[in-house]
């Protein structure tokens, strides 16, 4: 493109200083916008990885929810024993 910019100047007439000064400066423009973008783009990788990491994420979420149930299930039989044998220490005491 640097090469394509410069040889419209020279027809153009523009002598080739100048023409190569400007075909410089344009080239610096845009490759500072696209590097611009390129920092704030995703790439499908990046998309993928990102995908990937939710995913870990949810399995351990899951995995987290099952032993607090597994424990909740086990504190509420515990109580039950616990009211229990403590309602028949007071209640068969008798």
């Amino acid at each position: 493109m640097e090469l394509a910019i410069y040889e419209a100047f020279r027809e153009a007439g523009i002598e080739e200083a100048p023409a190569k000064a400007i075909t410089a400066a344009i080239n610096k423009a845009v490759e500072q916008h696209y590097s611009i973008h390129s920092e704030q783009l995703a790439t499908k990788g990046d998309v993928e990885h990102v995908r990937l990491e939710i995913e870990k994420v949810r399995a351990e979420i899951e995995r987290a929810k099952a032993d607090i149930i597994k424990w909740n299930i086990g504190a509420i039989i515990a109580a039950a024993g616990l009211a229990m044998a403590v309602a028949r220490l007071f209640f068969t005491a008798s």
